[in-house]
């Protein structure tokens, strides 16, 4: 199946640059909308789908009159802990093992794109001791692997253009790292629903435990999806840049709102000490022998 490969491959690169565009000057129709196929014509002949991920958010769908199955904005969640909606048009997932690399190609694309869009947010990402989030716990842990991987995250539809595509939900977590660390060992595992020192699931975990929350088989269908997240730090704060991959929003979604309190009225540990700054969703396009597929955007 023609998918983005690099959404699934292991180990996950040391370093990654998430960049986040709109549209530029959409009130100054027609001119903005007929730089965009133009620009994503140019932009495809990077997108590798290794080193450079392309992911659409609805706002560029729409600006071009084109129908994605499946893709919407980020939703605004009626619940008590806040997980903001920051939709952007256009999203770009740069992966490499040299951060200087990943500062001059994300340059030079911002540049490619410049007739059409602006850069409005980027995230610079690291792997922390091979995979850990700055808390110190494992990241991941029950993610899918292998084909699992592949058929919790990757679409298998008829249409064309539509196959081998995914649907991903980006979240930026801010923690309080400081108010975490003051935290007892226990009520540090107590959060997580795991030890910090050996991984394992702790039998006698609270009910806001994010292990419980989240346990993927828990939820009617199961609501199964892959991890690709990476720790951040810069004038913001640090913590958890969040990627979610899946066949839809749905396992996502369902995750968050008991996350949220909005299942059972019981919130998640994490957002003691962790909270969203950011949320899109974007639809990852599939591959050709040519490159990446952007027929169902510019047949319109």
């Amino acid at each position: 199946m023609p998918f983005q490969q690099g959404l699934l491959a292991t180990p996950v690169p040391v370093h990654a640059r998430h960049l986040f565009f709109a549209i530029e000057a959409l009130e100054a129709l027609p001119a903005a909308l007929e730089a965009l196929p133009a620009a994503l014509d140019a932009l495809a002949g990077h997108v590798d789908g290794v080193r450079l991920t392309l992911g659409v958010g609805a706002p560029l769908a729409k600006a071009l009159g084109s129908q994605v199955d499946g893709l919407k904005p980020f939703p605004q969640l009626d619940a008590v802990v806040e997980n903001p909606s920051t939709q952007h048009a256009l999203w770009l997932w740069l992966r490499g093992e040299e951060r200087g690399d990943l500062y001059l190609r994300a340059q030079a694309l911002e540049q490619l794109l410049s007739p059409a869009f602006s850069l409005v947010d980027q995230v610079d990402g690291f792997l922390h001791q091979g995979g850990r989030d700055l808390t110190g716990y494992e990241d991941g842990t029950e993610n899918p692997r292998d084909e699992a991987a592949v058929e919790a995250a990757i679409l298998k539809a008829a249409q064309p253009g539509l196959d081998g595509s995914c649907f991903a939900a980006f979240q930026l977590w801010k923690h309080d790292l400081q108010y975490f660390k003051s935290l007892p060992q226990h009520a540090q595992d107590d959060i997580i629903g795991r030890r910090l020192s050996d991984n394992e699931e702790l039998d006698d975990a609270p009910e806001s435990a994010h292990v419980k929350r989240t346990a993927q088989e828990s939820f009617a269908p199961e609501a199964f999806m892959v991890r690709r997240s990476v720790s951040w730090a810069d004038t913001r704060g640090a913590g958890l840049a969040f990627v979610a991959l899946g066949r839809s929003f749905d396992a996502f979604e369902v995750q968050l709102r008991r996350m949220s309190g909005l299942e059972d009225g019981i919130i998640d540990g994490l957002y003691r000490f962790s909270r969203p700054l950011t949320g899109g969703y974007y639809w990852c396009p599939p591959m050709t022998d040519t490159g990446v597929d952007l027929r169902l955007l510019l047949s319109a």
